[in-house]
């Protein structure tokens, strides 16, 4: 685990440290993948971050910026790793703002009992195009 007063931790461990990713494998491939940014640009899951440093994460078509403000000493509870990080307000809008829209989206489509017939598949595929 993390010594009290480290000044620095690998990002992989960052964001699972403070429940970004459900696991650390999990955020290992997010940033090897390059759905993470750090200060801009592309990083390794071992590159090491220190509180000032600002995050672009990419999850689940939600997109986060976070200003990192400290280094967490374990993985607890949420409450606790929401304190390590804050979250740019434009960022958080336009999360809010899509999160609507796709709540939208899907009361515009038919409700079926299960799978849709084909007159519903039909349907669907309409709006989907346009």
């Amino acid at each position: 685990m993390v010594e009290a007063g480290k000044e620095a931790l690998r990002l992989d461990r960052w964001l699972w440290c403070t429940r970004f990713f459900k696991t650390r494998g999990l955020a290992a491939a997010a940033v090897k993948g390059g759905h993470v940014q750090l200060n801009g640009e592309r990083a390794k899951p071992a590159r090491e971050i220190r509180p000032g440093d600002w995050l672009e994460i990419v999850r689940e078509q939600q997109v986060f910026r976070v200003e990192v403000l400290d280094i967490p000493p374990r993985r607890g509870p949420a409450k606790e790793a929401a304190m390590c990080y804050r979250e740019d307000p434009d960022s958080q809008a336009r999360r809010e703002a899509r999160q609507a829209q796709l709540q939208l989206d899907r009361r515009l489509l038919p409700e079926t009992d299960g799978r849709p017939d084909p007159r519903t598949r039909r349907k669907m595929r309409e709006l989907k195009q346009g």
